[in-house]
């Protein structure tokens, strides 16, 4: 037997309702709660009962004061977690934050930019990027098993907790968002949503989302907490062949189906397939994420669900409720300029300087104060900023984060998924062609 891992950051657990129990749980069975953070005194007595020797607090205050704990897990309601998150940053502490980041894209982005000028690792829970199945779905699209993908729709319905803190968009679409976002390594350019109030005028119960994609893929959401059974499946059709995700079911939760469509007299026919059984791992995906979050302190590394994608998740979620408010379909900027082209999923701040030619691929983001010179080519998931200078005919491939303190001359080539690393707050790291 293996001994236990050990990991030297302590993590309090703010909010233990409905869900912060089960981070409760899962960061004491890794070694490392060390205090659990509500307002309700009944409810911290009973955690005090059965998991001794930790700390109770009702003032996240005296969490934030305590130089014991290196990191908080915030499973406070949604409207919480902007605060309480920049407070956690700003008094040191490493943050996981439940889904949604924060309510606002403006408020994430300054979160994400936070987290990277003071080091600190922030991590969003959007659990299914956890979950083996997902993995497993996501290798599959990747290695083209499935073809070209044409549509996406996934479901997540239940007759359960009705929250009056935010409506069902916000409390059950973000982990679909971020699942789709992740398939497809793509923004939507258009989004169209609908819903309805039945228990309260100004909370929605129901929607459906269309995100359409500049590749052409369509995907839609169904969300509810108004529904006689509970459903989470996820549908990926491609032209070879079709994904379910099932994650109800108990065993068999990834299916593939093999179906064919040949066009006869044009008219197309239907031959079906026997469901091939996707073998996965078992565990428990939340005990993974919280263990991914210990991982990514000790290492300091960017989480898989980092800041900058939640800050993509919150920017979908914010389109779909613009479309709820207004009832129309709500574009998505597309940030271009006639000199140089990012795609549109790429997200530019203000106050950047980019140069002629210069192309920046998918799901990149500029942050503002940022200079890149011409003719460089950006690849996906790459983040550069604040204030990173890059010189003319740079190549950076894709999942490279230049933060600030990095200046990349001329001509400089980054290999996917490099790392830059500073010996000190002070280093400045500076790289030259050769």
């Amino acid at each position: 037997m293996q001994p236990k891992q050990q990991y030297p950051s302590k993590v309090a657990v703010i909010g233990a309702g409905y869900w912060g129990k089960n981070l409760v749980r899962n960061f004491y069975e890794l070694g490392v709660l060390a205090a659990v953070c509500d307002t309700d005194e009944k409810s911290l007595a009973a955690f005090g009962q059965k998991y001794p020797g930790i700390q109770l607090y009702q003032s996240f205050d005296m969490v934030l004061s305590n130089n014991d704990i290196g990191a908080v897990a915030i499973a406070a309601p949604a409207v919480l977690h902007g605060r309480l998150v920049r407070e956690a940053l700003e008094a040191g502490k490493d943050v996981f934050v439940e889904k949604p980041l924060c309510l606002s894209v403006s408020e994430g982005r300054e979160l994400v930019e936070l987290a990277d000028k003071l080091k600190k690792v922030l991590m969003v829970g959007h659990l299914l990027w956890y979950h083996p199945a997902v993995l497993k779905l996501k290798e599959l699209i990747d290695n083209g098993d499935l073809g070209r993908i044409r549509y996406i729709y996934s479901n997540r319905l239940n007759m359960g907790k009705i929250r009056r803190e935010e409506n069902i968009l916000w409390s059950f679409a973000p982990h679909d968002i971020s699942v789709i976002l992740g398939l497809l390594g793509e923004m939507p350019d258009n989004v169209k949503a609908q819903g309805g109030n039945y228990l309260h005028p100004k909370i929605t119960d129901v929607t459906v989302s269309l995100l359409s994609f500049p590749s052409g893929v369509k995907a839609h959401i169904f969300v509810s907490w108004l529904h006689p059974f509970k459903e989470q499946m996820l549908v990926v059709v491609g032209d070879k062949k079709m994904a379910v995700f099932n994650d109800i079911e108990k065993e068999d939760k990834l299916l593939l189906y093999p179906h064919t469509i040949e066009w006869k007299n044009q008219i197309p026919i239907a031959n079906k397939a026997e469901a091939e059984v996707v073998k996965i791992s078992s565990g428990e995906p939340l005990k993974a994420e919280c263990r991914h979050f210990l991982e990514c302190i000790d290492n300091r590394r960017q989480p898989r669900t980092n800041g900058a994608e939640g800050l993509r998740v919150l920017n979908v979620l914010q389109k779909c409720q613009g479309a709820l408010d207004e009832k129309y379909s709500a574009k998505v900027p597309v940030e271009t300029s006639a000199k140089y082209f990012a795609h549109p999923s790429a997200f530019i701040d203000k106050d950047v300087e980019i140069g002629a030619g210069t192309k920046i691929w998918h799901v990149t983001h500029v942050i503002s104060g940022s200079k890149i010179g011409d003719n460089c080519k950006i690849g996906q998931n790459v983040v550069i900023g604040p204030d990173v200078l890059i010189g003319d005919r740079v190549k950076i491939q894709n999942n490279v984060s230049v933060y600030k303190g990095v200046t990349l001359e001329d001509e400089v080539f980054c290999g996917p998924s490099m790392v830059f690393t500073n010996r000190s707050e002070e280093h400045t790291s500076e790289l030259q062609s050769h």
